[in-house]
């Protein structure tokens, strides 16, 4: 999987010396991180917005928005393991945050007290 600054997901198949390319998703904005789940079933999509969507390989669906930045843009997110139900995000606020990714719902969230930069 490899993902462009215009928001395209790609999938390339190789083998050998020939490969196909795919376009999975169209996110229509720039994709900063790709995180896949620790069994391979879920990618998380971080675009420099800070928005964060979820696309399953093996339905080929679409990707679904699961957190928006609305309090500040998210950096970062990653898969709480073990598992693939949980992930935790950090903002540039420096607030840190559980989500529960079958809705999106916020479980906890932390407060550093100090601005977080890459």
């Amino acid at each position: 999987y490899f993902s462009a600054q215009e928001g395209f997901l790609f999938f390339y198949h190789i083998k050998g010396l020939q490969y196909e390319m795919k376009i999975c998703a169209d996110i229509l904005q720039p994709i900063s991180s790709i995180i896949f789940s620790p069994d391979y079933t879920v990618l998380l999509l971080v675009t420099d917005q800070g928005t964060v969507y979820t696309y399953k390989p093996a339905h080929s669906g679409e990707a679904v928005k699961l957190l928006d930045a609305c309090s500040g843009c998210f950096l970062a997110a990653d898969f709480l393991t073990p598992g693939d139900k949980y992930c935790v995000s950090v903002a540039i606020s420096g607030e840190v945050q559980v989500w529960f990714l079958e809705d999106g719902t916020c479980l906890s969230k932390l407060n550093l007290d100090i601005e977080v930069h890459v």
